[in-house]
């Protein structure tokens, strides 16, 4: 009947036990993961990026689908359609039922499946130079802050020399004479050789950014206790980088990728907007701006410039956004 009561331990966990036991055992991926799903803004983003990508990647199916391609010329097909300047006759660009994002004025491309099949070229190239820029970015930059001496100090140089071009001009200049290495100036120049020609000129002046943050990266960790330790237990240069920088890099890979790819989109739809990357009749998203540029599309239908216009805004911003919630979701540090 005193005061020695005994005290009962109770057997469950309490809240912030729970707490701590649900984050016991997770990877960095997972908590990443974690906390990007926790972002709105960056799940939207995804799935509107993954939208288009899906879109470029069903182009065929969704033309076979609509029963339409982008190479039919129905001002000469269909002149019914068309008044005596090729302007579709129906109101806003002839946009109806069987046309749902009308005709082209002019030579009458329907405009659906051109998007579609314009935002395909586009992507397949960007992706292109996107992988060959971060591969190249991998290779020299980790290599340049890794080994540091000689290879360090030439790399930086030549980081520095190509930084010095201004990349528009040399895009606009540098294409035609990479075409003609390709195919004489006298001959037609095949699709697959301007496609190629606009994934060199904009690797050959992308890379550098991402080998300078990559470069940084592995300086600092060069100078890591793991490190160190594999180089005490024999690792070659090589193998340290493979197993144990690369790992370390994914973050800032990633959070870069994320931001080079949709500035790849909107060069190469300028230099096709330019006239000198892909051009008629490839559907390219570039070139629908360029055909909307000309006077008779600005005069008699304004509404073609509504399409291309619009997706290429929520593209490049979806995708910008998603670099934002990779980055804070690698780092939370850097969160607003």
């Amino acid at each position: 009947m005193g005061g020695g009561g005994t005290a009962v331990v109770s057997g469950e966990p309490g809240p912030k036990a729970t707490g701590e036991a649900a984050l016991t055992g997770r990877s960095p991926g997972q908590l990443m993961w974690t906390r990007f799903k926790r972002d709105r803004t960056g799940v939207i983003s995804a799935y509107v990026v993954g939208f288009f990508f899906l879109i470029g990647l069903l182009a065929p199916l969704i033309s076979k689908v609509y029963g339409k391609n982008p190479y039919t010329v129905y001002a000469d097909e269909r002149p019914d359609l068309f008044d005596s300047a090729g302007v579709p006759v129906h109101p806003n660009g002839g946009i109806s039922g069987q046309f749902w994002f009308g005709l082209e004025p002019g030579n009458g491309y329907d405009v659906f499946t051109k998007l579609i099949y314009g935002i395909r070229t586009s992507l397949m190239i960007s992706v292109a130079v996107t992988v060959a820029v971060v591969v190249t970015g991998i290779l020299l930059g980790v290599a340049a802050g890794y080994l540091g001496g000689k290879t360090d100090y030439f790399i930086g140089r030549v980081i520095d020399f190509l930084l010095a071009f201004p990349a528009q001009l040399f895009f606009i200049a540098s294409m035609p004479v990479v075409v003609s290495l390709f195919v004489s100036p006298r001959d037609e120049t095949p699709t697959y050789v301007r496609v190629l020609a606009l994934i060199i000129v904009q690797w050959f002046l992308g890379w550098m950014g991402l080998g300078r943050i990559l470069r940084g990266t592995a300086l600092a960790l060069r100078e890591r206790e793991f490190i160190e330790a594999a180089k005490v237990s024999g690792a070659s240069p090589w193998r340290i980088i493979r197993k144990e920088i690369l790992p370390n890099i994914v973050t800032p890979l990633l959070v870069q990728s994320t931001y080079l790819l949709p500035n790849f989109v909107t060069a190469e739809a300028g230099l096709s907007y330019l006239g000198v990357g892909i051009v008629e009749p490839t559907p390219d998203w570039g070139q629908m701006f360029s055909k909307a540029s000309t006077e008779l599309v600005m005069q008699n239908d304004i509404t073609y410039m509504f399409f291309p216009g619009i997706s290429m805004i929520v593209f490049v911003v979806a995708f910008n956004l998603l670099g934002d919630s990779v980055r804070d979701a690698f780092d939370p540090k850097t969160a607003r």
